[in-house]
């Protein structure tokens, strides 16, 4: 992709941002009641302390200079004070954002190593008894709800094998020193692989509950785009060269055929980042969806349109990025 292409790509996510931040800053705007009244409900604030929080809010102001500076804001990362945890709305979702892109990238790397054999097994084998099960079975997959398949992982590995602890990031006597927040990677800095072990065994049954539905997901669209792949000519001429069948399976029909596959599974990365509030809050995993359910029920506002403002911008950015990728697949594809 050239630099005039990438720059005019760039440009058009610009509108979709733009939509975005204003719906994020209505959302106090459009909430019935008196946000402030609404927030302070269960305090004993004052009147100057309410004023003073209408004051930070900007709700004093005329609503397009209050959309210019939540605006301003938002670019610089500026989302005031989240009243409940007395610090900055940055730093309170710096503290735990680590954790839940730790569960999503978990979780997305699981089904991809799931789906993609499966997916070409099935296109592979495609009308027969194991095609019809693998596509049965990532049906089944897809319908699961979330809350309930990890209930279900919970009382069957947890309670009752106890191969895998109930909740929770690590155990409670292991304390790690935080580096990147992530804490895989901190316990390998640290050179504690108790520690390590600890955290994978935690981050098992969430990664695994977010995991598998999607994969079923995938498995459908790998199977569909290998299964339209192989029919084609220059797959049948790849084999009329003599090629073996793996080689061309790898190295013809697999590559196109991830494009597809590509699209949905940044779509899907998007997803689990905005996604996962009840995974988290099944396995008391102290990550950003779980952070929002909390400031949703404090009505904890400012960090509420933080969390959707970066929801939105890594999901606009996440299909960015699936783009620049279409053309490391296929260099015949132009945007």
């Amino acid at each position: 992709m050239t630099a005039s292409r990438l720059l005019e790509r760039l440009l058009q996510t610009l509108p979709v941002l733009f939509g975005v931040s204003l719906i994020v800053f209505l959302m106090i705007t459009l909430t019935p009641g008196d946000p402030v009244e609404i927030m302070l409900a269960d305090s004993r604030a004052t009147p100057e302390q309410a004023a003073q929080l209408r004051a930070d809010l900007g709700l004093d102001r005329p609503l397009p200079q209050r959309f210019l500076v939540f605006l301003g804001n938002a670019l610089t990362g500026d989302f005031g004070i989240s009243f409940f945890h007395r610090r900055p709305v940055r730093d309170v979702i710096a503290e735990r954002l680590p954790a839940t892109i730790e569960l999503t990238l978990a979780a997305i790397l699981l089904a991809i190593a799931v789906a993609i054999p499966l997916g070409v097994i099935a296109a592979v084998k495609r009308d027969t008894w194991l095609d019809r099960a693998l596509t049965a079975l990532s049906l089944f997959g897809v319908s699961l709800p979330g809350f309930w398949f990890g209930l279900l992982l919970i009382l069957l590995f947890a309670v009752q094998l106890g191969v895998f602890p109930v909740g929770g990031r690590t155990d409670f006597d292991l304390e790690v020193a935080r580096v990147t927040g992530f804490l895989l990677i901190d316990s390998v800095i640290a050179g504690r692989p108790d520690a390590f072990l600890a955290a994978l065994r935690h981050l098992a049954l969430p990664a695994i509950t977010l995991g598998l539905p999607t994969a079923a997901l995938l498995t459908r669209v790998v199977r569909s785009a290998m299964a339209e792949v192989l029919t084609s000519d220059y797959v049948l001429f790849a084999e009329a060269k003599g090629l073996s069948r793996r080689r061309v399976l790898l190295r013809h029909a697999l590559k196109n055929a991830l494009i597809p596959v590509v699209t949905v599974a940044a779509i899907e990365t998007g997803s689990l980042l905005g996604g996962n509030m009840i995974v988290e809050t099944v396995f008391g995993w102290p990550g950003l969806g779980r952070l929002v359910v909390e400031s949703i029920f404090a009505r904890n506002y400012p960090l509420v349109q933080a969390a959707v403002l970066l929801y939105a911008v890594t999901y606009v950015m996440l299909n960015f990025t699936a783009d620049l990728l279409y053309t490391a697949l296929n260099p015949k594809v132009r945007l």
